[in-house]
């Protein structure tokens, strides 16, 4: 098999959106399969933006905010706006500590406020699939 390794990072496509997610552990190796594969998939999908959610980060280094930081400037090269998503308050005040800034990051509360940035609304369906804003 030849190309980009994947990373362990599941990369999810929605329409136009890829969504993903960071965890706790990204070293350097998974940082940078993770960086290879979502600008790979941005690029073959012509994905418009990308969602990353990082709730499950718990804490946040300089090699995490640069890898952040770089991802974003590498999709928006490719033509796709990123939305960072979910970051808890500690991290927040980590990043503000350490005198990290993501330059050029785009942030929001949680995943679905991210995903109405990138253009996505919730329709609320009952179960025979008929959206109750029809009903009206």
């Amino acid at each position: 098999m030849n190309g980009p390794r994947p990373s362990a990072v599941p990369i999810l496509r929605l329409g136009d959106v890829l969504v993903t997610g960071l965890l706790n552990e990204l070293d350097d190796t998974s940082a940078l399969a993770f960086t290879d594969e979502l600008t790979e998939r941005i690029a073959a999908e012509g994905a418009r933006g990308v969602l990353i959610d990082i709730s499950r980060l718990e804490i946040i280094d300089s090699f995490v905010a640069r890898t952040l930081t770089e991802l974003t400037t590498m999709a928006r090269l490719l033509g796709a706006r990123v939305l960072v998503a979910g970051m808890r308050p500690a991290v927040a005040i980590t990043l503000v500590e350490l005198g990290l800034e993501l330059k050029g990051v785009e942030t929001a509360l949680n995943a679905e406020q991210g995903m109405s940035a990138l253009g996505w609304s919730q329709v609320h369906q009952p179960p025979g699939g008929v959206p109750y804003d029809a009903l009206r």
